[in-house]
């Protein structure tokens, strides 16, 4: 008996002294683990404030301290990295030289087409004194090569990064080259109808023959294209645009049109002069052999045509380099169907069928 009741005070002694040991120490409560960084703490509805549950940073934000309470919104040209727990510049995206593919192609494929209009425009000058080269007008076919020629230069201002000069230069090139070029054969045409006319006998036609009339044309449908840049690049210029919201943790570096009233003005009135052009060969497809360059234009106008129309919507469903591309690929057709359709029979009948090179059958083919 004595014993019992010696292991029981024994007991709350332990107690008493477990008891005063822990009496100024806070009950330690704690339900998840601690939030790393790239988390935030967040609480449970109704629960204790040391419950709660760790949810990840949000696209765009990073926590870089443990048991976060919040998420850091990252700086605009910033994202964060893979753990969320950082701030990195973000990746850049344009059409560059060297890192696409793509871009190497089609800086490949101008270089190429700028080579073979060279050895035309070469050949043109050197048989500059065969009737195939003078019956087609000279000074307008050396003016539209050198354009053409301009025009798949103008590519490599569509490569590399986008700069306000850039931006500015590609609406100056694209616009005035392709003016020049489609104004030539406008010219042609007028010519061509003018020549068949004058060869009525007592014709009043004959005094428009020559070069003044074409230098006119041109001269005039150039120089309203030219106005049209000017007052867009005096109004609202293109710029270079950074658009951090289409593609996350990138910046689609691209070039602004600045307006769009003025962009749409340079594309309409190239297909304003594109549709004349068009028309005006067509009408005049039946006219002699002699005179059947307009044939030739009827074709490149109906191809320059379907290109920019094609490009249009293709233009307005891209972003980024994709609509880089697009105009590339538009100037590289368009151009290039020129040079085929204009310069491809000439240059076969020069190098290949003298016996077609010649007065006699020149005009043979007139009197059939």
């Amino acid at each position: 008996m004595s014993r019992a009741v010696h292991e029981m005070h024994r007991s709350l002694s332990e107690k008493g002294r477990k008891a005063q040991r822990y009496q100024y120490q806070m009950p330690r409560a704690q339900c998840t683990d601690a939030c790393q960084p790239g988390y935030r703490k967040a609480l449970e509805p109704g629960a204790q404030p040391c419950c709660y549950h760790c949810v990840r940073c949000s696209e765009g934000e990073i926590s870089n301290q443990t048991d976060s309470d919040n998420c850091l919104k990252c700086p605009d040209l910033e994202w964060p990295n893979e753990q969320r727990n950082q701030c990195i510049a973000r990746t850049e995206e344009f059409l560059s030289f060297t890192d696409c593919t793509i871009a190497e192609f089609l800086s490949s494929v101008s270089i190429l087409f700028y080579i073979i209009t060279l050895l035309i425009l070469g050949i043109f000058i050197t048989f500059r004194g065969t009737p195939i080269v003078r019956a087609n007008n000279r000074s307008l076919s050396f003016l539209l090569l050198v354009s053409i020629k301009l025009s798949f230069l103008s590519v490599f201002l569509f490569l590399g990064r986008p700069v306000d000069i850039t931006c500015m230069l590609r609406i100056i090139t694209f616009g005035i080259t392709f003016s020049i070029a489609v104004s030539s054969l406008l010219a042609k045409t007028i010519m061509v109808c003018v020549a068949f006319k004058a060869t009525k006998p007592g014709s009043s036609w004959r005094k428009w023959l020559g070069v003044k009339l074409s230098n006119s044309v041109v001269l005039f449908c150039s120089s309203i294209q030219i106005i049209i840049c000017m007052t867009w690049l005096a109004i609202s210029p293109p710029f270079q645009e950074l658009d951090i919201h289409t593609s996350p943790g990138t910046i689609i570096i691209q070039c602004n049109e600045g307006s769009a009233i003025g962009f749409y003005s340079v594309i309409g009135y190239m297909g304003l002069l594109a549709a004349v052009s068009f028309v005006l060969a067509f009408l005049a497809r039946s006219l002699p052999d002699s005179f059947n360059e307009a044939k030739y234009i009827t074709f490149s106008m109906l191809l320059f045509c379907s290109v920019w129309i094609t490009m249009i919507p293709a233009y307005l469903s891209t972003k980024g380099k994709n609509t880089v591309c697009v105009e590339i690929f538009a100037i590289l057709t368009s151009s290039a169907g020129l040079l085929a359709s204009i310069f491809l029979p000439k240059c076969y009948i020069i190098m290949l069928g003298p016996e077609m090179n010649t007065k006699s059958h020149l005009f043979s083919n007139n009197h059939h």
